[in-house]
């Protein structure tokens, strides 16, 4: 039988030198065809896949809640779950061989990338776009009140961390990665976060949802900058699904399986809006012990679209923000995207296809 078996968010550093060297000693993947691959029987019996306890995460958690990775890979591939409060953490196991492919922020991906020569990892689909916020504290109502104050972020060179530091410089504010500048940001597990606010010990943050709707509903916070407005039609991706290039170049007969059951879980969402918030509250609390309010998990969806599309076109904007951010280095994004198992699948349902925007293969 398909299995899902969960694992603590926690890598040991014996756990990843043992990865880093299995990794070394597999032979090197070639960049074969990865849409043309099939297989009578799966090439590999374990995906091992990592995301986060975040609604805008909630294909994941969908997917595992409802069993439609399950379905879709079969009794043959079993699933092994790891959760991970933000990107730079989860980029770390992928790289380290720890897990095979992530639900993920684009600022990661991209940084994996770049700083891989393009030998880490690809994008094979979309799955979150929009529910990312700054909220901050009564008496800060508009940017010119920020001075001086300390703002959170999920992880240093994460989406919302990235997306925080270049607001900041484009509203003539300077930061640096230690936490000095003229507004002091601290990179903070999102959890904490919220307890900290409450404690007054912060001024706001940079968040993805729920956290935007905990602060809000939960710790008297309002929003300041809703990120949606910063990007044409209020849309950016908040979050994609990242496979680690040698188990998609290896295995992609079991990637377009887990593809299956990510789209199944996106359509889920769009089909069942009256059991979604159930579900996805119901994954968050098995995770982090407990769940949300009705009301912010219903102002969280609220804020957040579905979707396989990782919106490929605003990937230079977030390469050349990284940069600005000073968390990123320069370089191409040119191959980021391997879009084209997603795209043989949504043609074989005569659904629309997606785009890699020239940044890779679709």
């Amino acid at each position: 039988m398909n299995k899902i078996i969960r694992t603590t968010t926690a890598l040991t550093t014996l756990g990843l030198v043992a990865a880093m060297m299995a990794g070394c000693a597999s032979a090197a993947a070639t960049d074969k065809p990865a849409a043309d691959a099939t297989s009578a029987a799966p090439s590999v019996n374990e995906v091992r896949l990592g995301y986060f306890a975040n609604v805008t995460h909630a294909p994941a958690l969908v997917g595992l809640e409802e069993g439609l990775f399950a379905d879709a890979l079969g009794d043959d591939v079993k699933i092994t779950t790891q959760v991970f409060n933000a990107g730079p953490a989860a980029i770390e196991a992928l790289s380290a061989g720890a897990i095979d492919a992530t639900y993920i922020g684009p600022n990661p991906s991209i940084n994996t990338f770049i700083q891989s020569g393009g030998e880490s990892a690809r994008i094979v689909a979309g799955a979150a776009i929009g529910g990312a916020a700054l909220v901050v504290r009564d008496g800060i109502d508009s940017p010119e009140d920020l001075k001086g104050t300390t703002l959170a972020s999920p992880q240093l060179g994460n989406t919302q961390d990235v997306a925080l530091r270049k607001w900041l410089g484009d509203e003539g504010y300077t930061t640096d990665t230690a936490g000095g500048g003229d507004v002091h940001v601290t990179p903070t597990e999102n959890a904490q976060t919220l307890t900290l606010f409450q404690q007054g010990q912060l001024d706001g943050a940079w968040l993805p949802e729920p956290w935007v709707s905990r602060l809000s509903l939960d710790a008297g916070a309002h929003v300041l900058q809703d990120e949606a407005d910063l990007w044409d039609d209020g849309e950016f991706p908040t979050t994609v699904l990242l496979v680690r290039k040698q188990f998609l170049d290896e295995h992609p007969d079991v990637v377009a399986e887990l593809l299956k059951g990510h789209e199944a879980a996106v359509k889920w969402i769009a089909d069942n809006p009256d059991e979604a918030p159930g579900v996805i509250n119901g994954a968050i609390e098995k995770e982090t012990g407990k769940p949300l309010d009705d009301a912010v998990i219903e102002r969280a969806l609220e804020h957040v679209t579905f979707s396989v599309d990782p919106v490929a076109d605003t990937f230079e904007t977030l390469v050349q923000n990284g940069v600005d951010a000073g968390t990123q280095k320069k370089g191409s994004i040119d191959g980021l995207f391997d879009l084209r198992l997603l795209n043989k699948q949504l043609n074989a349902e005569d659904e629309d296809t997606v785009s890699a925007a020239g940044l890779g293969k679709d």
